[in-house]
């Protein structure tokens, strides 16, 4: 539009000029160039006003804009500033409210922190006065004995110690001065024993010949392999507990170890054996770091507060080992945990601790929780994944069971392997480690190998260092079809380290 008006204006100017050029000739009568040169300078000052007029048309139409604009931007600034103010207001509003919010739930998390350490405090001496009120269940003949002066010596030393002096545990210890017997479980009050070793004996003879058994120092470490299925090669060893009688008979644990529990004395033997664990696990990483060492321990241990704490420094003391020491629970003892229980399960958890589950009966289980709680390894008995009939009444098929576990980081271990068919079954269902009489029976540990002196070396930090030469290696046994000699010919097990085979004799 601007462009068709300015092309008129030109074609006007040049109409003027031209009509005046030709009133001057025809009019004024004169000559034709004269003429011209005044039409022509009429032309130039035409187009000269037009611009200037336009220049200056131009200029009053950007100073109104510019006005306009100054004037809205102005009006943006105090709107702006408005908001800002607002915003202001809001902020402090908010810090207000959050400040009195803070004031009013401080005190409120403070009084809920004291409360939890009162409740955790009545626990305990709940816990404590139980034990004592039904101790007065039990005679105190068996286990009293005569008042210790001062305080009892610590259970565990704080680090790894050549003698295990510290940890020899007598009668005097058994009953602190004072303190109510513990009362006995449902399965020791029965009648005397009519088999075993304890055959036609009393709860009380029983008790005390555990005691006695401890007081002498007849209470032995047996070690069983647990090996890579189906290479067989050593990866893990579980650590068991035998007593020795007066007469030299050797009593399974699982025929002491409910009387253990009634005496109070299955802490004493769990942290005994704890210990000598560490000692053997020591040994082991002088030549393989690659295994590791199953220790159970009773969930008596876990409750009683003195022994659990004396425990939990030991161990420590030896948190480097956390990765080759895994502490081994009952699915029976795991299932009756309360809040002490699993309140120590985290405290060794934290310490980097691993925790295995056995003597399954059945397959009914949550492995998130299992994870949770820090188990990493969960034994089965074989007999149990091959029976279809009890694996029918189960949460999950047995076939599925190593895949669900593998799924939530935990590792299954067929134990009681008995037979070269049950390997090749467990093939079947994906078991990757096995343990049973098929490859090793237990064999004890000699007693050099814990009472001697521990290296001056660290082994976790120099598994290099070996100690000096041991005796030749003992005669193998054999298991079956198979011998130790086949297996003390792989180089990467365990029972070919020179460090360590002469110290476990044959069985």
């Amino acid at each position: 539009m601007r462009r068709l008006t300015a092309t008129f204006v030109a074609v006007c100017m040049v109409l003027m000029a031209s009509s005046l050029g030709a009133a001057l000739f025809l009019a004024a009568g004169l000559p034709v160039i004269p003429s011209a040169i005044v039409a022509l300078a009429a032309l130039i000052c035409l187009v000269l006003y037009n611009a200037v007029s336009s220049r200056l048309r131009d200029r009053t139409d950007l100073g109104d804009q510019i006005g306009d604009l100054s004037r809205g931007t102005s009006d943006l600034a105090r709107q702006v500033a408005e908001l800002g103010r607002r915003l202001a207001a809001m902020e402090e509003r908010v810090d207000t409210t959050v400040n009195r919010a803070r004031g009013a739930v401080d005190p409120i998390a403070a009084e809920m922190g004291e409360l939890g350490a009162l409740v955790k405090q009545l626990a305990e001496t709940v816990a404590l006065h139980d034990t004592r009120l039904r101790g007065h269940a039990l005679t105190s003949s068996a286990l009293t004995g005569p008042a210790l002066p001062g305080a009892p010596e610590p259970l565990l030393p704080p680090v790894m110690l050549g003698d295990p002096s510290p940890l020899l545990l007598t009668t005097e210890d058994i009953a602190a001065p004072g303190a109510e017997p513990v009362a006995v479980p449902a399965k020791a009050q029965a009648a005397a024993p009519d088999s075993g070793r304890f055959k036609g004996m009393s709860r009380d003879g029983i008790i005390a010949t555990i005691a006695g058994a401890i007081d002498n120092h007849r209470v032995d470490l047996y070690l069983q392999p647990i090996v890579t299925l189906p290479q067989r090669k050593v990866r893990y060893y579980e650590a068991m507990s035998r007593l020795r009688t007066q007469d030299g008979d050797v009593v399974p644990a699982d025929e002491f170890i409910d009387y253990a529990e009634a005496g109070g004395i299955m802490p004493k033997i769990d942290n005994l054996l704890l210990f000598r664990c560490v000692q053997v696990v020591r040994r082991l990483l002088l030549k393989n770091r690659d295994v590791g060492l199953f220790c159970n321990i009773s969930m008596s241990t876990l409750t009683d507060p003195a022994y659990f704490r004396q425990l939990h420094d030991f161990m420590q003391a030896n948190r480097a080992l956390a990765l080759s020491l895994v502490f081994e629970f009952r699915q029976s003892a795991y299932r009756s945990f309360g809040a002490i229980e699993h309140e120590g399960l985290a405290a060794l958890a934290d310490l980097g601790f691993r925790f295995s589950l056995d003597h399954l009966t059945d397959l009914r289980m949550e492995p998130k929780e299992l994870f949770d709680r820090g188990f990493r390894f969960m034994k089965v008995p074989a007999k149990l994944l091959l029976n279809k009939a009890a694996a029918g009444q189960s949460d999950i098929d047995a076939a599925d069971l190593s895949n669900l576990l593998a799924r939530f980081g935990i590792e299954l271990i067929a134990e009681r392997i008995e037979s070269e068919n049950m390997v090749v079954d467990l093939l079947d269902y994906e078991v990757k480690f096995g343990q049973g009489f098929l490859f090793s029976p237990p064999r004890p540990v000699r007693p050099e190998a814990l009472h001697g002196q521990t290296p001056s070396v660290d082994p976790v930090a120099a598994p290099a260092a070996a100690p000096a030469a041991s005796p030749a290696m003992p005669p193998a046994t054999a298991i079956g079809d198979r011998s130790l000699s086949k297996q003390a010919d792989d180089p990467s097990s365990v029972l070919a380290a020179p460090d360590f085979l002469p110290h476990i004799m044959p069985a």
